[in-house]
């Protein structure tokens, strides 16, 4: 699979998987399938924080928190750096932010009932219909 820049259109259509990609994807999700999990990194999409803040606006324990970072860093999803006596905790990078923002959106058009179909879809249905 490429990866293209952030500037790059995105294609028309996904990428074929191969196995091991697609295990890798069903891990990451899997990990997003958890709403302390989402708690903590929509917390983490405003502003890096540490354990403390990130127990504080989730409503969680400490010892819960850092179970779920240590989870979350393992998947390539946080990072962690060392700021005094405290680790500051952020998301790795804009794709971790991308993929919440696109979760957040497309559970907002579920609500809304709005569907963004995809071209290709698209164009198969006008083929069948």
């Amino acid at each position: 699979m490429g990866h293209k820049d952030a500037g790059e259109a995105q294609p028309a259509h996904a990428a074929r998987l191969d196995a091991a990609s697609a295990a890798k994807i069903a891990t990451t999700l899997q990990a997003l399938a958890t709403p302390s999990r989402l708690m903590i990194l929509t917390r983490l999409r405003e502003d890096p924080c540490t354990v403390i803040d990130l127990a504080e606006s989730a409503g969680m324990e400490l010892s819960a928190v850092s179970h779920q970072l240590r989870l979350l860093r393992n998947l390539g999803l946080v990072t962690g750096t060392r700021s005094g006596k405290n680790i500051v905790y952020a998301l790795y990078d804009n794709h971790v932010a991308a993929l919440l923002d696109q979760a957040v959106y497309h559970i907002e058009h579920l609500r809304l009932g709005i569907a963004d179909i995809p071209a290709g879809a698209a164009v198969a249905a006008t083929a069948t219909g």
